[in-house]
């Protein structure tokens, strides 16, 4: 390897696609992003264009080479992450039947309501780590096997969205393990295609692509697709992760101890284990990363994807009033600073897409809960920032439950670009939160597995030894208390509206909305 070797990692994610240069000691060099276009709100987040993807990966990653001014014969080397439980059914010329059905999608309500409670629904669990729930592509396919027999007998092979855009650079379908596992197809101790989940669904073994390590390397990249990003045709392809496991590597949490707090669309609390650990109340996942390393942890539907729903809400309501071109994140989290501590009583609990981790209800709902004639705007977002915190509280208590031992925990995701999201999370966590330099963590992380391959490391421990720390956050003791007694009625109010969602939930298929 040389010392003007240079790496670049694709983090395909559920929002937009970001990508990134780094030299040969993990230094950003270049950095882009690109929006999926063509979306509406809905669709942004459940069903995709698989090419809107594709196209998003390339523009992203020609932007990336660009900011970086490298030159493109010493492009040593790209890696791929992706979105996790996303899936998209191919015909027999790789054309897609679907779009790329998300995590965010909810239609396997029934699939999941069938086995939940049955002594399978634990077998399953067990055999590969993930709890039964919608979001998996298991029950995704399920679902189009008896809602869409006609996609479901016309496809070929079901992929994720990085697979398919690998699978568009490189002409060949893998998929690693990470992805795999979070498909629930895979067997979290063999690394092999799970037999009893293949006959739950319905397919056969071929209809997936094959499992491999996050370091298997594909030579080569498709010369007009080389052309467009501005590298060489004959750049090492690395299998990578998903962006979960990025997320951990770009991050630095790489030992058993370290736990990452990530939120952007959805968010997730996790650890990199060296063993499958697999929690009796089935509350927590567990996937595979490569042959000796494990993602543990539990996930949030909602993060930025709520205060995105909030955000166009506002929007929505005074377009008709202003000229302007409405409000920004940034002027959401503005409005959530200027009420105190604790939302004057206002809980929210954050359910608009559903819940995951640790109850996986997808029928679970939002609410704004205490309000008075005497809160306004600035309360509900603040409520909704706090929600979110107290979800993640949730899934570090699972995580203690299980046996993991938090020495430290990092932040990573775009919430870590506001002081007050990162202020009221380490309140709501009573726990100093580490912040590292760089924060698009999932891109780097991507660019991480290149960078190993190159130097011929095996051990995903040694991407630690190239993130630099940034700042850090401690509690507020005032902060922390508020939230020590708020967070018992947070969960209070979960388990007294638990009958309650699955009748809001039946009650809104027969409304108009």
């Amino acid at each position: 390897m040389k010392h003007t070797d240079w790496f670049i990692g694709i983090d395909l994610g559920t929002g937009s696609c970001k990508s990134i240069v780094v030299d040969d000691e993990a230094k950003v060099l270049g950095f882009a992003s690109a929006e999926y276009s063509g979306l509406q709100v809905q669709d942004r987040w459940q069903e995709q264009d698989p090419k809107e993807l594709l196209k998003a990966a390339v523009d992203s990653a020609r932007g990336a080479v660009t900011a970086s001014g490298v030159r493109p014969e010493a492009c040593a080397g790209l890696s791929i992450g992706g979105a996790l439980h996303s899936v998209v059914a191919l015909d027999g010329h790789g054309e897609p039947l679907t779009g790329v059905i998300t995590w965010a999608d909810g239609r396997a309500v029934e699939q999941t309501k069938a086995l939940r409670g049955l002594p399978l629904a634990h077998q399953l669990y067990q055999e590969t780590g993930c709890p039964v729930h919608g979001m998996y592509p298991l029950y995704k396919v399920m679902w189009l096997r008896d809602k869409r027999r006609d996609v479901f007998d016309r496809t070929w092979r079901y992929v994720s969205a990085k697979e398919y855009v690998f699978a568009r650079l490189t002409g060949e379908y893998l998929v690693d393990y990470s992805l795999a596992a979070g498909s629930a197809f895979l067997h979290t101790r063999t690394l092999r295609w799970n037999p009893l989940c293949l006959e739950i669904a319905g397919i056969r073994e071929e209809q997936l692509s094959i499992p491999c390590s996050p370091l298997m390397i594909h030579r080569g990249v498709n010369p007009e697709f080389a052309a467009e990003m501005g590298i060489r045709e004959d750049v090492p392809v690395v299998a990578g992760s998903s962006d979960a496991a990025n997320s951990n590597l770009g991050a630095g949490a790489v030992h058993p101890w370290q736990a990452t707090c990530m939120v952007g669309t959805s968010g997730a609390f996790r650890v990199i284990s060296t063993r499958p650990i697999l929690d009796e109340k089935a509350r927590s996942w567990c996937y595979a990363v490569d042959q000796n390393h494990w993602l543990v942890g539990g996930a949030i539907n909602n993060g930025g994807v709520a205060l995105s729903w909030f955000r166009d809400c506002l929007n929505q309501a005074t377009s008709d009033l202003s000229a302007g071109q409405g409000l920004s994140f940034e002027d959401v989290i503005a409005l959530a600073e200027k009420a105190p501590t604790g939302a004057g009583g206002v809980i929210c609990l954050p359910f608009f897409a559903g819940e995951r981790s640790p109850n996986y209800n997808l029928n679970a709902r939002a609410l704004f809960f205490g309000m008075t004639l005497e809160h306004g705007v600035n309360h509900l977002a603040r409520a909704l920032l706090e929600g979110i915190a107290f979800r993640f509280r949730t899934l570090k208590e699972v995580l203690i439950d299980v046996g993991v031992e938090l020495r430290e925990i990092r932040a990573s995701g775009g919430f870590t670009k506001s002081a007050l999201w990162l202020q009221v999370m380490t309140d709501a966590l009573d726990r100093e939160l580490m912040i590292p330099a760089w924060s698009e963590t999932s891109a780097l992380g991507a660019a991480m597995w290149a960078l190993l391959s190159a130097r011929g490391e095996d051990a995903l421990e040694k991407a630690g030894h190239f993130i630099k720390k940034g700042d850090s956050r401690r509690p507020n003791p005032e902060s922390a208390e508020v939230y020590n007694r708020i967070y018992p009625l947070f969960e209070s109010l979960y388990r007294s509206l638990e009958k309650n969602f699955d009748d809001v939930a039946e009650l809104q298929k027969t409304l108009e909305r």
